[in-house]
């Protein structure tokens, strides 16, 4: 039950490369997989379980491997049965009971005897017959898990698990792999799925390193290591400072004797041969110091060169957005009896600037409330849908702003966006070529500062496919936020982190408060 990529390598064609000489081991035990988006976390799962080979090098995997992708390859036609891969055990187990011993029937159940009861402790009372195109995205993904672990593997790599999961699959998902006893990889930005892991693999850099217990563990110990980081940054810095101004010292020193000597050396009236020696001398000595005093400068160079390597850049926004105000008890939104396929007469009031969660199982309605909001907003509203297609994609960033803000200057655009972390020549990417993360980022550019503001804002799973750092810059900007917002999201941690007033469930046609 292990996991070794030995000097692994891998590239797209006509592409620069993802891994280069890359690795390391996991072991039996949980590990989350961290790294940014585009860093290839993805990628290396599927060169771990087999799907792609790599250009170079080795993965090893010992034992039986169950592989979950983000993207499910089922068919919609197809029962439940067919994903969970029981169909002709099932069939084998029917014909048996109906008296058919022949070794075909025996040899399809093969070691599956106990298959029904399995199937009752991963589904539940899920039809097996039942069509995957009558099933939720969350049921589909909690389906796929359920046939990889059918699959009794000794090695499971998961790829962002919870996507698409209400909280109550959410807490299924993490029952069923606290029980896992093989050697278990899973790529997540679900920091309370990371807290569960026995360790955490950080790829980075093309390398990966590996901390001891869960996320909150990682998180302050990157932490720790980026403010040593940061105080060997100073000191690097100081040093360099210093051995530069010693070495321009010296050479000031070193041109003033020169001086002083060629001057005492024609008022003693020396003869040429002897003066000549001490010049030479003198310049010899002076050069000598100045290569030592160079190899110090060489060398704190290196050091500082180091030192900005070991700190990390995660950059954070630092916003100020005064016109999203919103005066305190102002209603935003009020409407009694709300009716759509899958709720009939919910009631719903929002005052500013209030800061609401909306939850509820997947299929109760949660968007479609969303969308009934920014029909009777009473204020400008902003809608940040779960597919973030809010932007043109064959618009340049700096153009997308310019749609929302046409009045705004060109060198206050600039300003903005390079606020959202988009600098230089990244303001005129295509919208279509950004990550997830820097969608995001120009989606909030352009909603935050359009004219006018919106002082109601709606976001729908807005952390879905986020890494941990898109999903903390998301956290910054809806903290800088001065009007009220609704959000729906399974994400605990991400809902504890943004100073919540009220959190609503939505479940069975009904709007009630949390408990």
């Amino acid at each position: 039950m292990s996991i070794v990529c030995s000097h692994l390598s891998f590239g797209w064609p006509d592409d620069a490369p993802v891994f280069t000489d890359l690795s390391f081991s996991v072991g039996e035990g949980r590990t989350g997989l961290v790294a940014p988006n585009g860093a290839g976390k993805s990628t290396l799962l599927r060169l771990i379980a087999g799907v792609l080979p790599p250009t170079s090098g080795s993965v090893a995997v010992d034992g039986v491997v169950g592989y979950l992708p983000q993207e499910l390859p089922f068919l919609a036609d197809h029962s439940v049965a067919d994903v969970l891969g029981v169909t002709a055990i099932l069939a084998a187990l029917d014909a048996l009971a109906a008296g058919d011993a022949s070794e075909a029937v025996f040899a399809a159940i093969g070691d599956d005897w106990d298959i029904e009861e399995r199937l009752r402790a991963q589904v539940g009372d899920l039809e097996l017959d039942r069509p995957l195109s009558t099933l939720s995205g969350g049921q589909v993904v909690s389906l796929g898990l359920a046939a990889q672990l059918l699959k009794r593997p000794d090695v499971l790599l998961l790829d962002e698990p919870t996507n698409n999961l209400d909280s109550s699959a959410r807490q299924r998902l993490y029952s069923s792999l606290d029980g896992f006893g093989g050697a278990l990889v899973v790529v997540s930005h679900d920091r309370e799925l990371l807290d569960r892991m026995d360790a955490i693999a950080e790829l980075r850099a093309g390398e990966v390193s590996m901390f001891g217990g869960g996320f909150t563990a990682y998180e302050s110990a990157v932490a720790d290591a980026q403010r040593v980081a940061e105080g060997n940054l100073r000191n690097a810095e100081q040093l360099l400072k210093r051995e530069k101004r010693q070495m321009q010292e010296a050479r000031e020193r070193a041109d003033r004797r020169a001086s002083n000597a060629a001057r005492n050396t024609k008022d003693a009236g020396l003869p040429k041969i002897l003066a000549g020696k001490r010049k030479r001398s003198a310049e010899e000595s002076a050069g000598r110091s100045d290569d030592v005093h160079s190899r110090r400068v060489d060398g704190a160079r290196s050091r500082l060169d180091e030192a900005e390597r070991a700190v990390r850049d995660d950059d954070v926004l630092a916003l100020d957005l005064p016109a999203t105000e919103v005066p305190a008890g102002r209603v935003l939104f009020s409407e009694f009896g709300l009716r759509s396929a899958v709720f009939d007469g919910v009631s719903l009031d929002i005052r500013g600037p209030e800061r609401i969660a909306l939850t509820g199982p997947n299929g109760s309605g949660k968007s479609m409330l969303l969308r009934l909001v920014v029909a009777g907003a009473q204020v400008p509203v902003a809608y940040l849908s779960q597919r973030l297609d809010l932007l043109d994609p064959s618009s340049t960033v700096l153009e997308s702003l310019t749609a929302f803000a046409p009045a705004m200057s060109v060198t206050r655009r600039r300003h903005l966006l390079a606020q959202f972390l988009f600098r230089g020549d990244m303001v005129d990417l295509p919208v279509s070529v950004l990550s997830g993360g820097e969608r995001l980022r120009a989606t909030l550019a352009c909603v935050l500062f359009a004219e006018p503001a919106p002082q109601l804002l709606l976001l729908d799973e807005p952390t879905n496919n986020l890494d941990l750092v898109s999903v903390g810059q998301l956290e910054s900007a809806l903290n800088a936020y001065r009007g009220a917002f609704v959000v729906v999201s399974h994400d605990g941690r991400f809902l504890d982190n943004i100073a919540l007033q009220r959190r609503l469930v939505l479940e069975a046609g009904t709007l009630t408060p949390s408990r």
